[in-house]
C-alpha cells in the first residue's frame, strides 16, 4: 500500500485476515509480518486482523531518516487513517507494545482504542549492571578512537565491525538508519506513561523472557490501572509461539465481546 508519511512516499506491506471488529497487530523489532501469522489466524476467527510491517521492516520501504518512538506512533495513526479505521483494538509484541504504550497514554487521539494487548512488550528502561557499564565504556573509547581521521582513514571498516561486535543481533543485522532508530528507542523509558493508559489492557508474558523480563510486566501491571497479566510458563520472548494454545484462548477471551456467540 502506497501512502505519504513525513514527506516520503512509503510502500507498506501488510497482511489482513478475517472480518468484524478491527484488530491491529504491531510487530517486534526487525521481524516480519509472517512471524505473526499464527496469531493472525487465531484472531481472524472472530475479528478483522491487520498486520502492517513498519517502515524498514520486512518488505516495507526503509525510511530516509531514523525514526523515534513518536514517529512510529504517528506512522501507526497514519496507517489507520489510510485504511479508514477509527475504532481499533491494538495488539503489540515487543517493539509493537512500546508503540501501543505511547499511543494509549495520549489524550485526544483521532482513533478510539477499544482495548490493548501487550505481548512481551518493550518500554521499560532497566538499570545497567556493572559489567554492562564497563562494556559500554570500552565501546565508547574504541568508537572515539576509530573516529580520529588518521585512524579512520587507515581502518575504514573498523567502526562498522566494532558496532556489530558490541551491538545486539538485531543491531548487527540492521542498516545504519535502522540502527540509529534502535538507539533512540532503547534509551526511552515509558514507565511514567503507564499510569496514563485508560483502556483495558492485557499483558501476555513469557516466564523466561530475557529480552523484556517478567519484572517489566509486573511494573506494567502495577502502573496500568485496568490491566491483567497472564504468564506463560517456560516461554521466552516469543511467548505466543511457545504456547499458541494458551495465547489463543486468552486473546479470544479478552478481545471477543461477551455478547458475541
Amino acid at each position: 500500500m502506497l501512502f505519504e508519511f513525513k514527506g516520503e512516499n512509503l510502500d507498506i506491506n501488510y497482511i489482513e485476515k478475517g472480518e468484524g471488529k478491527n484488530v491491529l497487530l504491531l510487530q517486534g523489532w526487525g521481524t516480519k509480518a509472517e512471524y505473526y501469522s499464527a496469531v493472525a489466524d487465531m484472531i481472524s476467527k472472530y475479528a478483522r486482523v491487520i498486520i502492517p510491517e513498519f517502515p524498514g521492516f520486512g518488505k516495507s520501504t526503509e525510511p530516509q531518516s531514523a525514526y523515534d518512538l513518536n514517529d512510529y506512533a504517528e506512522f501507526t495513526l497514519a496507517f489507520l487513517k489510510e485504511l479508514g479505521i477509527d475504532d481499533v483494538t491494538l495488539v503489540g509484541h515487543s517493539h509493537g507494545g512500546r508503540v501501543i504504550i505511547e499511543l494509549a497514554s495520549r489524550e485526544n487521539l483521532p482513533v478510539k482504542i477499544e482495548k490493548a494487548v501487550l505481548i512481551d512488550s518493550a518500554g521499560i528502561k532497566r538499570k545497567k549492571s556493572f559489567s554492562k557499564k564497563v562494556r559500554i565504556a570500552v565501546y565508547k573509547f574504541c568508537k572515539n578512537f576509530l573516529k580520529i581521521p588518521p585512524v579512520k582513514k587507515a581502518f575504514p571498516d573498523a567502526l562498522d565491525k566494532l558496532q556489530k561486535k558490541f551491538g545486539s543481533a538485531d543491531y548487527a543485522s540492521s542498516s545504519q538508519i535502522m540502527r540509529q532508530s534502535m538507539v533512540k528507542l532503547v534509551n526511552e523509558d515509558l514507565t511514567g506513561k503507564l499510569k496514563d493508559i485508560k483502556v483495558p489492557t492485557l499483558l501476555i508474558w513469557g516466564e523466561n523472557d530475557e529480552a523484556t523480563p517478567l519484572s517489566d510486566a509486573k511494573i506494567m501491571e502495577k502502573e496500568i490501572k485496568d490491566s491483567g497479566l497472564v504468564v506463560i510458563k517456560g516461554a521466552g520472548h516469543f511467548s505466543f509461539l511457545d504456547d499458541p494454545g494458551l495465547t489463543s484462548r486468552v486473546l479470544e477471551s479478552f478481545i471477543k465481546d461477551k455478547t458475541e456467540v
